[in-house]
């Protein structure tokens, strides 16, 4: 699919940075309030609808239809006991929580939530602030809640937690490669990487249509990131316990819990804000609605398109198992980073060539679907390894070179075993 030309933001940054001091802390404090609220409500919803696909009921007793049932569980997190291994690094240990939960809450600070709007007599953007740089912002700081895992996992003193942690860093780090990757065809399209101004961009078209590839490598990167199952490997009971916060408890493992969610909500708004239009009403309600993109409305279509990312991480959990950890490393390196390497390189020459007049449309579809159909054909066909022709393991001995008894003569004995007998010595 060829992108289509889609101009510029123009849209300035002057409107941010003259907020007084009090409106500052009053918009910091809601967006705190909204994202703790947010979890407390992501928690009841994630158990509810994983109950449902499997035909269970889910939280149901605790305040109306259960909604009160995650704030119960909190509550019980605060009175467990604390506890510290001794094998631990006492210091670390205490800070990798607040290491990892921190970064989530700061990455809300340049998500773009509606139009400017009349706040307690002021106006001001739904907006905590923006830079010209508002995405690498948030890429850099949504990188720092990987120090707090990995902390985590080795000042436990644990084998498991540092198993996981060393195992959840290399995931994470994988996929903000290809997230990054994915992310350099919006700046392209834009022309910019400040929040407001990429919404801007899409006031027309939505970049989930015109970057297909991009969008589709996103959304595979930010489950990846967020180790979220199918790709939830740093946590695997099976292999590791619990990873790296096996060994947290109380309000410690309470943080950790309180990143994840968050996260999942920082990569949603961000997929909302970058591909769907941000704040922007969906196409038919925009046009038969004028007053859609006023006021407070726009707060409505956000967390409307947040709520159907949000739905597809419970969806994926709910309905596929976890992957193998070399098969899903594999898949970002092998897969997803050359994908994005080779679509940004045909952004930039579409891009280029458009501007500059230099190519019609139907030349550069015609190149693109040759260089495309290439692509395809080197990149599938399967590597041809080499069979290596293993020799016959001796019959009286395992493959580690222990020795074993030979089977019974007439094969597997059935039924309870023969007694034994020994031999008398004279």
């Amino acid at each position: 699919m060829i992108p289509a030309v889609v101009p510029m933001a123009t849209e300035p940054l002057a409107s941010f940075g003259n907020d007084p001091v009090w409106l500052i802390a009053v918009k910091s404090l809601l967006i705190f309030v909204v994202l703790v609220l947010l979890t407390l409500f992501n928690i009841w919803f994630e158990r509810r609808v994983v109950a449902r696909m499997q035909h269970r009921v889910g939280p149901n007793v605790h305040g109306p239809f259960g909604l009160l049932q995650s704030l119960a569980d909190g509550v019980k997190l605060a009175l467990k006991e604390d506890i510290i291994p001794k094998a631990a690094d006492k210091v670390v240990f205490i800070l990798a929580p607040i290491l990892a939960a921190i970064p989530a809450f700061v990455t809300f600070a340049v998500i773009p939530f509606g139009p400017e709007v009349n706040l307690f007599g002021e106006r001001t953007p739904l907006q905590l602030t923006d830079m010209p740089v508002a995405v690498l912002f948030v890429m850099a700081i949504a990188s720092i809640g990987i120090y707090g895992i990995v902390l985590g996992g080795w000042s436990s003193g644990s084998t498991y937690s540092l198993l996981g942690g060393l195992r959840s860093s290399a995931q994470m780090i994988s996929y903000e490669v290809a997230m990054g990757l994915a992310l350099v065809a919006v700046f392209l399209y834009a022309g910019s990487m400040s929040t407001s101004e990429i919404v801007a961009a899409q006031d027309d078209v939505w970049f989930a249509f015109v970057l297909v590839p991009s969008f589709v490598i996103y959304v595979i990167a930010m489950v990846g990131e967020t180790n979220r199952a199918p790709f939830d490997l740093p946590e695997a009971e099976g292999e590791l316990v619990g990873g790296f916060h096996t060994e947290y408890s109380s309000l410690k493992f309470a943080l950790f819990f309180l990143a994840e969610y968050i996260n999942m909500a920082t990569v949603s708004a961000l997929a909302t804000t970058l591909f769907l239009g941000g704040w922007h009403a969906p196409w038919p309600i925009s046009q038969i609605w004028e007053g859609s993109n006023e006021g407070y409305w726009p707060l409505l279509w956000f967390f409307s398109k947040m709520y159907l990312f949000i739905f597809m991480f419970i969806w994926l959990r709910g309905s596929l198992p976890r992957l193998r950890y070399d098969q899903f490393m594999a898949f970002g390196w092998k897969r997803l980073i050359p994908i994005s390497l080779v679509w940004i390189v045909a952004v930039a020459t579409i891009r280029a060539a458009t501007l500059d007049d230099g190519l019609t449309r139907n030349q550069l579809l015609a190149v693109l679907g040759v260089g495309v159909a290439v692509f395809l054909v080197l990149f599938l066909i399967p590597d041809k390894k080499a069979e290596a022709v293993e020799p016959e393991p001796d019959p009286g001995t395992r493959p580690g070179g222990f020795p074993v008894p030979p089977m019974p003569t007439g094969g597997a004995v059935r039924g309870a075993a023969a007694p034994l007998t020994f031999r008398e010595e004279k």
